[in-house]
């Protein structure tokens, strides 16, 4: 394969990991600087241009957008998409985990684990909305920080508004404000998640006096083995906003692992240092995987039959299926095929007959949408709005609470 590595910096130790892989796996790799791309749009016809030559073909290409240039790197990364190029992580992807309050509004929808965040532009809401949160002491962080950078601990509520204050006026930053997981001071632990695994874990420590355990603020750091909520946080997190390789980093709190940030552009040094695992390996290898049995909509396909659908079905001790072998289950007998078993972080296709339905599994079943319509989770109901104090805000008008509908900083290069 002809493989491009979109990077400022060929001789970062990420950008020459993953040259050194691709080649060592036979591939041809190329380091583009993205910022050398000329994007050509033309009815049917969208092009690249790179140093004002025409793009050659390319199977795969792995993105290191640094933060300062998201806007067009994921411009460059899209247009590869627009001409069927294979793109590890997707312009989309990137954008969503890039955006730190967008990213962590997403995550909110789901079942993992966050730490308290809120985003107020109003000084008069701050100290009320510390207080909400627990009261200090609490964490401010700029949007667009990478590499611990504006990342801010206040220990009191009029501190923070001070700080808050200072960084609207004088900076014209927006900040989160994100409650402080006392029991992970100084500690955390990055996942490095490829496809649908984790291939590496690191725990990063901060030295001294120092809060933030990052690399690039000095922190030490050192292998670790996750135990299975950890790692299937890691992967649900990944999975979520649609990326195949993203680092993870998640706070060891009290009820299990908080998500500080999901990375797309993950730093390898220190968790191959680390682990002694070669990630860039495994992201490569990835990529073959991919680009040679692409990925099919089986959903898209299957659905196209009148009458047929594919849904997941969680499983809890009140299901039906609860404990029961596929054969025993009565699926069969209804026209429903289970096309995989979803157990933590694993994956079991095609299961057998004898396979035993356990509880948290999530079936993927493929059959008459009539059948599966009996299996299909009930919606959750939405919980009431608050009353608000104060003056009646007036009836809530249509598009009040948009949803979010995305599927899919750190050690940038």
């Amino acid at each position: 394969m002809k493989i491009a590595i979109l990077s400022r910096g060929p001789k970062l130790y990420s950008t020459r990991r993953l040259k050194e892989a691709c080649e060592a796996r036979g591939h041809k790799a190329l380091v583009l600087n993205p910022l050398a791309f000329a994007i050509d749009t033309e009815r049917g016809e969208p092009d690249l241009f790179f140093k004002n030559e025409p793009l050659s073909s390319y199977e795969a290409v792995i993105p290191r957008i640094g933060a300062s240039i998201t806007l067009f790197g994921t411009a460059v990364v899209r247009q590869f998409e627009q001409m069927g190029v294979f793109c590890l992580n997707s312009a989309q992807a990137i954008s969503v985990s890039r955006d730190k309050l967008r990213s962590i509004q997403i995550l909110s929808r789901h079942k993992v684990g966050i730490p308290h965040t809120a985003l107020v532009h109003d000084l008069e809401q701050v100290v009320p909305t510390i207080e909400r949160m627990g009261g200090p002491p609490i964490v401010i962080k700029l949007l667009e920080g990478t590499q611990g950078i504006g990342v801010i601990l206040a220990d009191t509520a009029n501190v923070a508004k001070s700080i808050i204050e200072v960084l609207q006026s004088a900076a014209n930053q927006n900040v989160l404000i994100q409650s402080f997981v006392k029991e992970s001071k100084g500690r955390d632990i990055r996942a490095l998640v490829v496809g649908n695994r984790v291939v590496a874990a690191m725990r990063r420590v901060a030295q001294g006096d120092e809060f933030r355990s990052n690399v690039h603020r000095g922190g030490r750091t050192e292998a670790v083995e996750l135990d299975e909520e950890y790692e299937r946080t890691a992967i649900h997190a990944a999975q979520i906003l649609g990326l195949r390789v993203a680092g993870v980093d998640m706070l060891e709190g009290d009820d299990g692992p908080l998500i500080m940030e999901v990375n797309s552009s993950p730093g390898l040094e220190g968790i191959e240092g680390a682990t002694g695992v070669d990630v860039a390996g495994c992201i490569v290898q990835h990529i073959e995987e991919e680009v040679l049995f692409p990925e099919i909509d089986i959903r898209q396909r299957l659905t196209l039959q009148s009458g047929y659908a594919v849904i997941e079905v969680p499983i809890d001790e009140k299901s039906e299926l609860c404990r029961k072998t596929i054969k025993d289950s009565g699926l069969r007998d209804r026209d429903i095929v289970v096309f995989t078993i979803q157990r933590g972080s694993v994956s079991i296709p095609n299961p057998r007959g004898d396979r035993e339905i356990l509880p948290g599994d999530v079936l993927l079943c493929f059959g008459k949408a009539l059948s599966l319509k009996a299996l299909a989770p009930d919606k959750p109901r939405r919980r009431p709005r608050r009353k608000a104090r104060g003056p009646d805000p007036g009836p809530a008008l249509a598009g009040d609470e948009p949803a979010d509908p995305s599927p899919a900083p750190s050690l940038d290069d």
